[in-house]
């Protein structure tokens, strides 16, 4: 019969030093941080996309913020309502979030309402297929 080979021991094993486990982060706090860093440049995009080649006025300032604020509040509402959405319905939520933001920001460009409605819809449905397929492959 065979046997099976042992590990071994005595001057073969080397002692390693336990080394310290880096910080682990909690969940609560990195997940506010997305959503932060999204209202934050879309605010600053905001600001400074509706000025028509004038100075930045308190008016712009005020659009951006409020436009970061609430694109901010809606990631983070969507991030903390995700896991209980079925895929596809998490899909569509992204995708129409997507759409509408970037229809919003072509509609500063004094584009025609058709046109930054049609480029929302194109650019959140793209979204949504995007994102379904990152769903469906993962879970």
């Amino acid at each position: 019969m065979s046997s099976h080979a042992a590990m071994p021991t005595g001057r073969f094993r080397r002692h390693r030093r336990a080394q310290p486990t880096p910080p682990v982060r909690s969940a609560h706090r990195v997940q506010g941080v997305v959503p932060v860093t999204l209202g934050l440049l879309y605010g600053i995009y905001v600001a400074f996309a509706d000025r028509d080649h004038d100075p930045l006025t308190g008016g712009n300032i005020l659009l951006g913020v409020v436009c970061g604020v609430v694109l901010a509040g809606l990631c983070f509402l969507l991030g903390r309502t995700q896991s209980r959405m079925v895929r596809e319905l998490r899909a569509a939520a992204y995708g129409s979030l997507f759409g509408v933001a970037t229809g919003f920001l072509i509609s500063l460009s004094h584009a025609s309402v058709l046109k930054a409605s049609a480029l929302g819809a194109v650019l959140g449905a793209a979204m949504m297929l995007v994102t379904f397929y990152i769903f469906y492959t993962r879970e």
